[in-house]
């Protein structure tokens, strides 16, 4: 694989505080240290970024977000390509079919989630591939939860900070995992998912500022608190995270990658456009523990 020259970042902002397009980067080729740190600290920057018009090749696509840490197989549950097992290609159509669900995993009333946090270690993010994009309909929308921690008042900081959330994906992947018969992650086999806890304000290891780290896709409670305080709360948490102003919307043309930091946004793709096609494909970038 050749090496691209060193360019300084064309970057687009998309909002006030989240979301930027970056178009002079050619990804087909390795990019030079100066370029993929550049690119780092756009994401860092914007939390989700995008360069459009790519149109990789899943092994150029593995080969970029392998140049940000260790790509992870496909999902915990859900096995990846045949030839390419770190690739999870989501065939919307095939998902309605199969699921009865509208992307194969959340259901109509929950699709604002970050991915995999059921288990200790998510992923610190995930660059998705435009395959198949509908003419109209199907963007997808990110909510900036670092600008949602900072919006809430200083005593409800200070009140959130201590508190700890037990995150199950059994709901959204249990009857598949029997079906399966065995997920995996960081490197280890499983046949059951079992509830693991998270800060509810998690401290980002990079920038080291404060997000807030729940979402309605696989937060089960707050711990201590009882069910109707926990519910309270989370609802709170969930509306006040999705709240416009911490919120951006992209609209998808095939060919286009998208890169968001998993460890500061949750993510809603939105089911607008009927029975028409959609394929994305993702490959994620292997994390760390919360803290």
């Amino acid at each position: 694989m050749t090496t691209a020259t060193s360019v300084q970042l064309d970057i687009a902002p998309l909002s006030g505080t989240i979301g930027a397009e970056i178009r002079n980067v050619d990804l087909h080729h390795a990019l030079d240290a100066d370029t993929l740190g550049a690119v780092r600290q756009a994401l860092l920057d914007y939390k989700v970024i995008f360069f459009p018009g790519q149109h990789l090749s899943p092994e150029e696509h593995k080969a970029f977000a392998a140049s940000f840490g260790e790509i992870t197989v496909a999902h915990p549950v859900i096995p990846g390509l045949e030839h390419h097992k770190e690739v999870f290609e989501i065939d919307y159509t095939k998902a309605r079919t199969l699921v009865g669900r509208r992307d194969g995993e959340y259901d109509d009333r929950e699709n604002w989630h970050t991915d995999v946090t059921f288990v200790e270690t998510p992923p610190l993010g995930s660059i998705l591939n435009a395959i198949v994009i509908p003419k109209a309909g199907g963007d997808t929308l990110w909510a900036d939860t670092q600008a949602a921690y900072e919006g809430l008042s200083a005593p409800l900081r200070e009140f959130v900070d201590g508190l700890t959330a037990i995150h199950d994906g059994t709901r959204s992947f249990g009857k598949l995992l029997e079906a399966v018969g065995q997920g995996e992650w960081d490197g280890k086999t499983f046949t059951e998912l079992v509830q693991v806890e998270h800060p509810v304000v998690r401290t980002h290891p990079e920038t080291g500022r404060r997000n807030l780290f729940v979402n309605p896709g696989f937060t089960k409670r707050i711990k201590g608190l009882t069910p109707k305080e926990s519910d309270a709360i989370l609802q709170f948490l969930y509306r006040h995270m999705t709240t416009p102003e911490y919120v951006v919307r992209y609209r998808w043309e095939e060919g286009d990658l998208g890169f968001w930091d998993n460890r500061t946004t949750m993510h809603y793709a939105v089911y607008d456009y009927g029975e028409a096609h959609r394929v994305i494909q993702r490959v994620t970038i292997r994390g760390d523990r919360p803290y």
